[in-house]
């Protein structure tokens, strides 16, 4: 894993900040007769420490969200986030003595062992898929473009098994690929072409169409290879160029789904981190408040 200068950073910044808490802490806990407290003002101090790392880490979706706010670069920001999000806990940890206390406290450490968990998986999530992204779909499109393509694929698809049917009459409206196939099929009748209209009826369009239907078989490569194979021993000769780009365009499809599979695994983890991050930021400000207040 390849750190950058931002990252490294911020990560001696994190573990120099622990160490020194922690020195500070070894010696405090074992010298307490009745053992670190958070109303102590060493415990306070840490509890106030952790608790500006959470409002950094929170100020991170504030800059995303108002472009506006131009403090810093976003990788900056976003190495941050990461460091100081984590250094929060053992932060924390030392401002309670290591334990949790009543059940707001209870509540509160829970939520910040979410967030913490759920931040690292989240981080190499967005280190490592990425680079699955790239090696698993070679034809990858932007994200926001994929329902666009897929109308595309299947209008594609639609020309083609038209230019069969056709026989020998080229469509107005068809391709360039599709129009040369069309005048390849001069000597085909029309049972030649039955085999692959029921194959695209059946079983293609509708792979084509409903990309969240679960059990098709075009799904898997495997078993799509296969469905083409023993549809390819059916069709005339002239009529393997269609099936090709047909084939094609299922494997682009297959390639679209699993690009949208894992971007939702890139970006889901943040629909729970994020409520969970704004539920102890709110609950940490009023745990704050009533301690200092009470």
């Amino acid at each position: 894993m390849r750190i950058d200068s931002t990252h490294k950073k911020w990560l001696v910044a994190s573990l120099l900040i622990l160490i020194a808490a922690t020195i500070v802490y070894i010696p405090y806990a074992a010298s307490s007769m009745t053992g670190p407290s958070g109303a102590s003002a060493l415990g306070l101090t840490f509890g106030i420490a952790g608790f500006a790392c959470m409002l950094f880490a929170g100020l991170l979706g504030a800059r995303k969200k108002v472009p506006v706010w131009r403090v810093g670069r976003a990788q900056a920001w976003m190495r941050g986030h990461l460091w100081l999000g984590l250094l929060s806990l053992p932060l924390i940890l030392f401002h309670g003595g290591f334990r949790f206390g009543g059940p707001l406290t209870m509540v509160l450490m829970i939520l910040l062992i979410l967030v913490v968990a759920s931040g690292l998986f989240g981080a190499v999530l967005q280190h490592y898929l990425p680079r699955v992204i790239t090696t698993e779909v070679p034809l990858e499109t932007i994200f926001e473009q994929i329902e666009r393509v897929r109308g595309q694929l299947l209008a594609e698809a639609d020309e083609f098994v038209a230019s069969a049917a056709a026989l020998g009459n080229p469509l107005a409206a068809a391709g360039a690929r599709a129009a040369v196939a069309t005048e390849e099929l001069a000597s085909i009748s029309e049972a030649d072409v039955v085999p692959l209209r029921s194959f695209y009826a059946h079983q293609m369009r509708p792979f084509l169409e409903k990309p969240d239907a679960r059990g098709q078989a075009l799904a898997d490569s495997a078993k799509a290879r296969n469905s083409f194979e023993g549809l390819r021993t059916l069709l005339r000769p002239e009529l393997h160029g269609i099936l090709e780009d047909l084939q094609e365009i299922c494997e682009e499809e297959r390639q679209l789904r699993r690009q949208a599979r894992l971007h939702h695994l890139l970006h889901g983890w943040l629909m729970l981190h994020i409520p969970l991050s704004l539920a102890l930021l709110l609950l940490g400000a009023a745990h704050a408040y009533m301690a200092l207040r009470y």
